[in-house]
């Protein structure tokens, strides 16, 4: 089997065979990264630029670490330290690139559609790691990984996204893909950080008490308040803010059962989350840092056009 498109964009643009198909080559994956010898041919001779136009450490790294498991040669850029602080252009920096025959690009960028305009004009691969408040198509990919390996699957279970909705390309890519596989999806936080019309917009309910959303839920993503993206004041104080929706471990031990816990990182401890609630063995944060070279893995490998033989 094969992907349907070129490009890792979005999970929106993906079909829930896309999905599958990546989620089962990344349990492929993952088998090789418990071996002693963790490295493969599978992309000897690919050649792929990491692209980052944002400061990133867990997706950077876990992507040159899955492209170094997978034998590719690749070329790390950051634009602080190149031409862009001159004032070149993306295209010329991109083209620029491509000229040293480049096969595959991953890309950050804080401009929603970065990665969708350069789809348009080159003719390597794509993959968006993180554009904007828009996709972080790998984040919901290992999310769902993750949850499937401690769950069985994603049909059918109750996620909730807990904290600023508003700002959070992760909640965005999480609600297209959980949507797609059959989940039931909440998102949870003060009013001021919950889009208006996301319920009929994406197909999600709402709740603005953290206590209630946890009590319906079989697993809470919490996310990082994304004070950087926060042109103005949306909610008192981050004490404040911790009172009402950080998630510690009085009010999980008030639930009638055990959830998980996720997070995409970085976590601001005390915040958003409390650090006995982060270190707990219900929390599954250490694993979904663990996932993501895996299902990183299998996205350059199936878009550098491999087939599986599934």
């Amino acid at each position: 089997m094969q992907l349907s498109t070129k490009h890792l964009l979005g999970i929106k643009h993906l079909s829930p065979q896309d999905i599958s198909l990546i989620l089962s080559t990344a349990g492929q994956f993952k088998e090789v990264l418990q071996r002693s010898v963790k490295k493969v041919p599978s992309l000897r001779d690919v050649t792929i630029v990491n692209l980052f136009y944002e400061n990133s450490t867990r997706t950077r790294i876990s992507f040159e670490l899955a492209e170094k498991r997978l034998s590719a040669d690749t070329i790390n850029f950051t634009a602080s330290a190149s031409s862009v602080s001159k004032g070149e252009t993306l295209l010329d920096t991109v083209n620029n690139i491509l000229s040293m025959k480049v096969d595959m690009v991953v890309m950050r960028h804080s401009a929603s559609g970065a990665p969708h305009f350069l789809a348009k004009h080159i003719p390597a691969a794509i993959i968006n790691a993180g554009d904007g408040i828009n996709e972080h198509p790998t984040q919901a990919l290992l999310d769902a990984f993750s949850i499937q390996e401690k769950l069985g699957s994603l049909e059918g279970k109750r996620i909730v996204l807990v904290g600023d909705i508003m700002h959070s390309r992760v909640a965005l890519s999480n609600i297209y893909l959980l949507n797609k596989m059959g989940a039931e999806v909440m998102v949870a936080g003060p009013p001021t950080l919950i889009p208006k019309y996301i319920s009929e917009a994406l197909n999600v309910k709402v709740e603005y008490n953290l206590e209630k959303a946890l009590q319906w839920c079989d697993v809470a993503n919490v996310l990082r308040i994304q004070l950087e993206r926060q042109n103005q004041v949306l909610f008192s104080s981050l004490r404040e803010y911790n009172l009402a929706y950080g998630v510690s471990r009085r009010l999980l031990d008030g639930l009638k059962k055990e959830i998980l816990i996720m997070h995409p990182g970085p976590i601001n401890r005390g915040v958003e989350i409390d650090s006995d609630v982060a270190d707990s063995n219900q929390s599954i944060i250490l694993q979904q840092v663990e996932n993501g070279v895996a299902v990183r893995m299998a996205a350059l490998y199936l878009l550098a056009g491999k087939k599986t033989d599934q």
